[in-house]
């Protein structure tokens, strides 16, 4: 072979061997360890030394290393001196550290760089136990003179799994040509392991001594010393190897038991000089070294080509005796002897047949050995390096891989303390996230829980593990919060949770049932409020609703029986189907465009990730959008002032599709919903409110049940064209006829002028009714007061501020609790005294329940007529809900301006004739 191969390339590849040496035995050399900084010192320079050629280059031209930068075995056959050299180079090199550190990207963590390394590190140990169970003779090579304790760790970690993998590996090897204790053990013998160090300056001799290490000892001491300073290096590292390797069990009595053995009488530690400051130096002496000529074979040269005895001969024989030579006359030292002769000694027993006899004690059992020819060889190192190396998705090269679990308490210290302070540290979490948990909470105090978890981890947690644990952290926890603990995420209309733990809601037609798993019950928030009937008269208890029905039909529909079934009323339009199975609709072309109001978006969002709750079953789950036509009124349209008619729907509706929620600006046109979120209702005759009592309702806080007078001028046809409009905004038609003395002289009551007659005046009557959940009721006169009358005669301010205002929706109940948090009241009715006068009074009313781009609501009928003669009674709704979602009621940091009562919500129109 002329250069070395990748071992896969080796085996793959069929070799002509010469039939000199076909039938002859192989020794199976393997090298492996570390490299040096310095140039020269890697460790296949010393296989150009063992065979004198120039094999493996010096200086590192060559790349080494596996496809991604991991280790690989080199092999180089000599046929001549019947060895085969494997040269194993991994991280622990040079050349590959670097490559390796090339492949590291600059943002990966330290977890991640960690686990690379031991991947690294695994392989290797891979690759030591393919030559473990290949060779006959290891060595060991170290760049200092110091003997690496890590390697007793490693040493034990491969036995660890050379026997865990051993019957795998028999399993591989079974169907080989070799000889049955081979099969039985997966190696030849039990290889021999020897050290070489290199002195790296580490130790100082005298220039005379050469590579031969003849110097004398450093001391200058007048007896001279038997051994050179390197011999006694040799022997006080084969001592402390020993001893280490004894203690820690590597090395036991009987060899066909270790992973390897040593020579118990002969050197297995050799230390080789350091190299010269000058790498040109140091080849230039090498090759003055093999080029000289020995002293005795100057005279008789051979002539011709050396035949194969010759150089086996020169080859394996030492040139002296090193046990058994005298002393130098020079120094009276012992001759050291070179690596080749060091080396060669352990060669021969093996090339020879004799084996290696390592076994102590008392009764040595004689260990097993073999001396394959290359093609018996071949044919097993194939076979395990398709099991071992390959990583191939065999059967059994998946079990060996399974193997390395073996080696992670061995080899990856850190990893195991890491495991050990994150398992301590994982109660300590887990005592922190249950501290001061209710039985059932929400996704919020989960979040909460866990992130003090999580500190109470990371102060006590620390290693390569601390993410893996962290992750099983989030798992535990939310394990502990699923089973049993979660809290319904619905939240109700008001923004209250359901205080019921994980559950499903009632199927039509289903009883509710608490021991199904998960059960199966309706929300329930525990939050009750009282609120009155349609028209006022009747206040009832109401459960905090969770869905638009609940809130805005089926409890006025519940009382409506008790009190307003007998009333007149004028009837929004609702879906009337055609087909037995009506659908919402669902085009989501026409979405609108519209977000949440601002303060919910996280509510929304927080909501529509909570799946235990089926959208049909609760009514709140809008998915099915609404479209927004192209004319539709958006959050600032006309209609926000008041002024403009709003445009009438301009096709008929739809009676295939309903509106799943209720009808505002953003919805297309033609859609209606199945029931009326708004009521209007008339009490009775103008004549059933009496001015000088108010209104005789419950609830009402004292003094602040009058409705604000409401003056409205009506013209004669004679006087002003038929049909003009007064307007309620200050605007021209308010003022009087010219002329004409003004109406209202007579103070802010808005009573009629002396000057005209009284039937030029209508008075009406409106009161703008809120309501706290407590039930407690009041008018008010503006936005920003409170009806308040003191003893008998009625309010005096008139309605035209209230009128001309945006009123707000909600406004501070007068009457607080004792909370710290603020207690609102709602606008829940609108009362109009329509009086008996040739006068109609259009009614246009439109909410918007939060701040931009918070879509307007308006009933199922933008404008209603209210006929003369009547006490009329508009009922707002209890919730406002879009396709995103409800509007829920403001908070502490919101202004209530933004929920408001667009201006505009009455215009009175005169009659073209007199009332009969």
């Amino acid at each position: 072979m002329a250069a070395p191969v990748d071992i896969g390339s080796l085996l793959r590849a069929e070799l002509i061997e010469d039939a000199l040496y076909k039938d002859e035995g192989v020794c199976v050399l393997g090298v492996f360890g570390k490299s040096a900084m310095q140039a020269g010192s890697a460790k296949e320079s010393l296989i150009n030394i063992l065979a004198d050629k120039h094999i493996f280059p010096l200086l590192g031209a060559e790349e080494a290393g596996g496809p991604d930068g991991g280790g690989s075995i080199r092999a180089y056959y000599s046929q001549e001196s019947r060895v085969l050299y494997l040269v194993l180079t991994s991280v622990f090199d040079n050349r590959q550290l670097l490559r390796a550190c090339e492949r590291l990207s600059s943002g990966l963590g330290h977890a991640e760089a960690h686990e690379f390394w031991k991947g690294a590190e695994k392989e290797h140990c891979l690759q030591l136990l393919f030559l473990f169970s290949l060779c006959h003779v290891l060595l060991l090579v170290h760049p200092t003179c110091s003997f690496d304790i890590t390697y007793d760790r490693l040493f034990r970690a491969l036995d660890g799994l050379r026997q865990k993998a051993l019957p795998l590996l028999r399993g591989a090897i079974k169907d080989c040509p070799v000889a049955k204790e081979w099969k039985m053990n997966c190696r030849p013998c039990p290889p021999r392991l020897l050290f070489v160090f290199q002195m790296n300056g580490a130790l100082r001799v005298n220039s005379g001594s050469g590579l031969g290490g003849n110097g004398l000892d450093g001391g200058g001491g007048d007896k001279p010393k038997k051994h050179s300073p390197r011999r006694r290096l040799q022997h006080a590292l084969e001592d402390q190897i020993y001893r280490i390797f004894r203690k820690s069990r590597v090395l036991t009595n009987q060899s066909s038991n270790c992973l390897f053995t040593v020579p118990a009488n002969q050197a297995f530690v050799y230390v080789v000089p350091g190299p010269d400051e000058d790498p040109i130096s140091s080849l230039l002496g090498q090759l003055r070294a093999n080029c000289a000529l020995r002293e005795n074979d100057a005279g008789t040269p051979t002539p011709g080509p050396r035949r194969y005895q010759q150089m086996r001969h020169s080859n394996r024989q030492p040139s002296f005796n090193v046990e058994n030579s005298g002393f130098s006359s020079s120094g009276g030292q012992l001759v050291d002897c070179t690596l080749k002769e060091f080396l060669w000694q352990h060669v021969e027993l093996v090339l020879s047949k004799k084996g290696f006899d390592d076994s102590v004690g008392r009764n040595p059992q004689p260990s097993h050995f073999e001396l394959p020819t290359y093609s018996k060889w071949a044919h097993v190192a194939c076979r395990l390096h398709q099991v071992m190396i390959e990583n191939s998705e065999d059967e059994l090269s998946l079990k060996v891989q399974g193997q390395m679990k073996v080696l992670e308490g061995f080899l990856d210290a850190d990893a195991k303390f890491s495991e050990n302070r994150c398992q301590k540290a994982l109660p300590l979490a887990h005592s922190a996230y249950q501290s001061n948990l209710p039985h059932n909470y929400t996704t919020t105090v989960h979040k909460n829980q866990l992130a003090q978890a999580l500190r109470v981890y990371s102060q006590h947690a620390r290693g390569v593990a601390f993410q893996r644990y962290a992750v099983q952290l989030h798992e535990d926890c939310y394990k502990f919060w699923s089973n049993g603990h979660q809290l319904c995420e619905e939240r109700s209309l008001t923004d209250q949770h359901c205080v019921h733990k994980f559950h499903l809601l009632p199927k039509p037609g289903e009883k509710p049932e608490m021991d199904h798993n998960p059960p199966i019950l309706y929300h329930n928030s525990r939050g009750r409020s009282t609120s009155s009937c349609n028209c006022g008269r009747k206040q009832a208890p109401r459960e905090d609703p969770f869905d638009i029905q609940a809130a805005n039909y089926d409890f006025y529909q519940m009382l409506e029986e008790k009190c307003c079934s007998k009333l007149e009323r004028i009837n929004f339009p609702v879906f009337q189907a055609s087909t037995p199975d009506p659908a919402p609709a669902c085009d989501e072309a026409t979405r609108p465009a519209e977000v949440a109001p601002s303060g919910d978006a996280d509510r929304l969002k927080e909501k529509e990730t909570v799946t235990h709750t089926p959208g049909d079953s609760t009514g709140l789950s809008l998915a099915l959008s609404l479209g927004q036509s192209t004319d539709s009124l958006g959050p600032y349209g006309e209609g926000a002032e008041g002024h403009e008619k709003r445009p009438s729907v301009d096709r008929q509706a739809s009676t295939v599709e309903y509106l799943p929620g209720m009808l505002h600006s953003g919805c297309p046109k033609g859609l209606l919903p199945k029931f009326s979120s708004w009521s209007l209702v008339k009490l009775g005759p103008a004549k059933a409110y009496n001015s000088l009592t108010g209104l005789e309702q419950p609830g009402f806080l004292p003094g602040s049940a009058f409705l604000l007078p409401w003056d409205v001028v009506i013209r004669s046809r004679s006087e002003d064209d038929a049909g003009s409009t007064e307007a309620l905004d200050g605007g021209p038609s308010s003022w009087p006829a010219p002329n004409k003395a003004p109406a209202g002289k007579r103070g802010s009551s808005g009573g009629v002028g002396r000057g005209r007659r009284r039937d030029d005046v209508a008075r009406a009557y409106v009161g703008f009714e809120y309501e706290d959940s407590r039930g407690r009721r009041f008018l008010s006169s503006g936005p920003d007061k409170i009806v308040k009358v003191l003893g008998q005669g009625g309010a005096k301010e008139p309605a035209t501020r209230a009128l001309n205002s945006d009123m707000p929706l909600y406004i501070p109940s007068p009457a607080q609790g004792r909370g710290i948090k603020p207690h609102y009241a709602q606008l829940a009715r609108l009362f109009i005294v329509v009086p008996d006068a040739p006068l109609e009074i259009t009614l246009s009313p439109q909410v918007q329940p939060g701040p931009p781009p918070c879509p307007v609501f308006h009933p199922e009928q933008a404008e209603v007529v209210l006929p003369p003669d009547g006490l009329w009674v508009l009922r707002f709704p209890y919730s406002y809900v879009t396709d995103r979602g409800p509007c829920y009621p403001p908070k502490e940091n919101q202004p209530l301006a933004s929920f408001r009562i667009l201006k505009g919500i009455l215009r009175a129109n005169t009659a073209s004739s007199p009332p009969q």
